[in-house]
């Protein structure tokens, strides 16, 4: 079994979506599920129990874990650093280095790169395939070219993005843009680099 815990819904329709196609091996009985957090705050203060809970059974019942949250306006380094201190705080679970888990009670720990938001941006075809009026071209200019440098914000960056084109007039809705986005996702052609990196993760857990 392998436990993904995430900070928000909107994360978890893409982590939904896209794990089995990033995995074949999970349409084929290997069993994930996804957890989800009232946000940040919510997530970095539940975690330890929650990982004591798996800690608890891990290795008998060959259970690994996969932790994603967005870095917002922390420091990615410091803030990976104080999640893998607590998943090796905790008995029975070990942070795992290598490429491959073999065997239960390991734990991944990604960051996406600021926002979730990002990884559609890194996406720009099918972003442009849930909204067609998006401009033909846009991931080339400067502000989205690197999606995980995007400035400002990625998701107030999105919003002006789909508003420009006429979508989302009354704000954006996080969980109407994923659960509209991410069907038209391809892993292979995404460019941002926290996702290839949670893909890796998520290959080496399962």
């Amino acid at each position: 079994m392998l436990e993904i815990l995430l900070e928000e819904p909107s994360a978890e329709i893409l982590v939904q979506k896209l794990a089995p196609v990033v995995v074949p091996s999970a349409q084929e009985g290997v069993n994930f599920a996804t957890r989800v957090f009232q946000g940040k705050h919510d997530m970095l203060r539940k975690l330890p129990q929650r990982l004591a809970g798996y800690g608890s059974w891990a290795a008998e019942g060959d259970c690994r874990c996969l932790i994603l949250l967005d870095r917002d306006d922390d420091d990615c380094m410091e803030l990976k650093t104080r999640l893998v201190g607590i998943v090796n705080s905790v008995k029975g679970l070990e942070y795992l280095e290598g490429a491959k888990a073999v065997s239960g009670g390991h734990v991944k720990v990604r960051i996406a790169c600021e926002e979730i938001e990002a990884w559609m941006f890194g996406d720009p075809e099918a972003l442009r395939a849930a909204y067609p009026k998006l401009p033909r071209a846009f991931e080339k200019k400067s502000i989205y070219r690197e999606p995980d440098e995007i400035k400002g914000g990625t998701w107030e960056r999105m919003e002006r993005l789909l508003q420009g084109s006429g979508y989302f007039p009354g704000g954006l809705r996080k969980m109407e843009l994923a659960r509209t986005v991410a069907p038209y996702m391809n892993p292979k052609n995404n460019n941002s680099t926290s996702f290839l990196h949670f893909c890796q993760a998520l290959q080496g857990l399962i």
